[in-house]
């Protein structure tokens, strides 16, 4: 989801990273203070129920530590796990995470290529992971699916049919996913429900669209991150996010740390969510 940057020249990057693990070094003790002291802010304090995470930033990490685009996404995807545990940690009930957008076919195909067969990968681990079926797991794939790969969307089906009758958490991957496209969609699923007589047109209400928007069955996201450092939803579950606490948080996809989704947390304890009244 965002714009390709030049690749840092060599010399910067080694720079770069030997400063990193210096301030790593020195800083490692008030790290864990830190850690503490956040832990004992938020912990018992209610946490959301619905989180949305805005994965961004893969390529500006690679480009940062000069490794090629495939290696930053497959960072990325690693750091899902990593991330989903600690949702599932805090009792986050569930998680919809923006990974691909319709937009992002436009990418150059090999990239478009490599992210798919992440995907495939990722929801055929589904089958065999253990830790979704012992947090009991919900797998949802939300999108215009007809624009994915076959191969994907047999692995998507394999994932969803697996995980079908569990209940404790929910994750849904908004995969060929956008916004407007989801709200056009329930538009026209609406007119043809009207036009076959199903539906009072005077009797239109926000319920009627959101039974039809591809979350249907799910509360709105409570917080939604981004990371990277940009600060805007992208086409991000436009209809849902109307009151949802919004987190923008500096650093990139694949470094993102836990102390990073404790302070998204802490941040969302803090506000008093009038929802308008």
């Amino acid at each position: 989801m965002e714009d390709d940057e030049p690749m840092v020249p060599l010399t910067k990057r080694i720079k770069s990273f030997w400063k990193t693990r210096l301030i790593h070094m020195l800083l490692s003790p008030v790290y864990r203070l830190y850690s503490w002291v956040l832990w004992n802010q938020i912990k018992n304090k209610p946490v959301p129920q619905h989180i949305g995470v805005i994965l961004d930033g893969n390529r500006r990490f690679g480009n940062i530590l000069g490794i090629p685009s495939h290696k930053a996404h497959k960072k990325g995807a690693e750091k899902v796990e990593v991330f989903l545990d600690w949702l599932w940690e805090l009792g986050v009930k569930v998680a919809t995470l923006y990974t691909f957008s319709i937009e992002n076919f436009n990418r150059k195909p090999e990239e478009v290529h490599e992210i798919m067969r992440l995907a495939k990968l990722y929801f055929e681990r589904v089958l065999t992971d253990e830790r979704v079926h012992r947090n009991k797991v919900r797998v949802k794939a939300i999108g215009r699916l007809d624009l994915l790969p076959q191969d994907v969307l047999d692995a998507i089906k394999k994932a969803e049919e697996a995980t079908k009758d569990y209940d404790n958490h929910f994750l849904n991957v908004a995969i060929g996913y956008g916004g407007r496209s989801e709200i056009v969609d329930a538009v026209k699923k609406i007119a043809q429900e009207v036009k076959e007589g199903k539906i009072d047109p005077n009797e239109i209400t926000e319920k009627t669209i959101e039974v039809h928007l591809y979350t249907n069955g799910f509360p709105d996201p409570d917080l939604i991150i981004r990371t990277s450092g940009e600060e805007r939803l992208s086409g991000f579950l436009l209809w849902q996010s109307a009151y949802s606490e919004l987190f923008f948080c500096e650093v990139f996809w694949p470094a993102i740390r836990r102390i990073d989704l404790w302070r998204a947390i802490r941040t969302y304890q803090q506000r008093h969510r009038r929802f308008g009244k």
